[in-house]
C-alpha cells in the first residue's frame, strides 16, 4: 500500500511544473547536470540519509537490486554497478544539499539512446523505495527525495 501510495505521489509530483516545485520550496538551487529542475532539498535531507557515507550505501544496494530486478534489470546487463553507484551517489548527494558535486552527464543526455518506458521508469522508481526501505529511512524522507527526482522523468523516460 505503501509503495501504491508512494508512486501516486510520484506522478502527481512529476506532473507538476518543476516552477510550480520550486516556487514552493524555501530557496531555489541553480540548475545543474544533477537536475536541470532546480529544487530546494527539504531541511536535513542529506542528513537524514546518512550523509555521503549513507547515501554511497543506499547507491549500492540500490544498483545490485536493480540489476537484479526482472522489470528492468536487463538495462543495466553490461552497466559497471560500482561507476553507476558513485555516479548515482554524487547526484543524490549534491540534489539532497550535500557538498558533492555530481559531474556526470545531465538525464536528457545520459538516457537518450536508452529507450526508456513509463513502466520501467516507475519499476525503477519502486527498486529505489526498497533500497531506502531496507536501509530504515523514514518514509517523509524518501518523499522528500522522491520529489527532488521526480521531475527528472521527462528527461529520463524516452520512449512515450
Amino acid at each position: 500500500m505503501k509503495h501504491l501510495f508512494t508512486s501516486t505521489v510520484l506522478t502527481l509530483l512529476a506532473l507538476a511544473s518543476g516552477a510550480t516545485l520550486a516556487q514552493s520550496m524555501q530557496a531555489t538551487p541553480t540548475p545543474s547536470a544533477a537536475s536541470a529542475y532546480p529544487v530546494a532539498p527539504a531541511a536535513g535531507l542529506y542528513q537524514a540519509f546518512g550523509e555521503q557515507a549513507g547515501i554511497r550505501s543506499l547507491m549500492d544496494d540500490f544498483v545490485v537490486r536493480l540489476k537484479a530486478d526482472p522489470r528492468i534489470g536487463e538495462q543495466f546487463k553490461d552497466t559497471n554497478l560500482g561507476n553507476l553507484a558513485k555516479s548515482l551517489s554524487d547526484q543524490l548527494c549534491q540534489l539532497s544539499g550535500g557538498p558533492c558535486v555530481y559531474k556526470g552527464p545531465d538525464m536528457k543526455t545520459a538516457h537518450a539512446d536508452r529507450d526508456t518506458t513509463r513502466a520501467q521508469f516507475n519499476a525503477l522508481v519502486e527498486v529505489l523505495q526498497q533500497s531506502m526501505d531496507a536501509r530504515g529511512i523514514p518514509f517523509t524522507r524518501q518523499n522528500q527525495m522522491l520529489a527532488l527526482l521526480a521531475p527528472m522523468h521527462r528527461d529520463v523516460i524516452t520512449v512515450r
